[in-house]
């Protein structure tokens, strides 16, 4: 038995979960090129 909330499928929460850590890669590669003077 368990208690608390649970999704019955992991599967509903991967593409916003997918799309989030893709966003924070694609920011931290725009920081990064812009921190060796990259123009954008």
């Amino acid at each position: 038995e368990t208690h608390g909330r649970h999704d019955p499928c992991v599967g509903i929460r991967a593409v916003p979960v997918g799309e989030a850590m893709m966003a924070v890669v694609l920011a931290d590669h725009l920081l990064r090129y812009r921190a060796i003077g990259g123009a954008v």
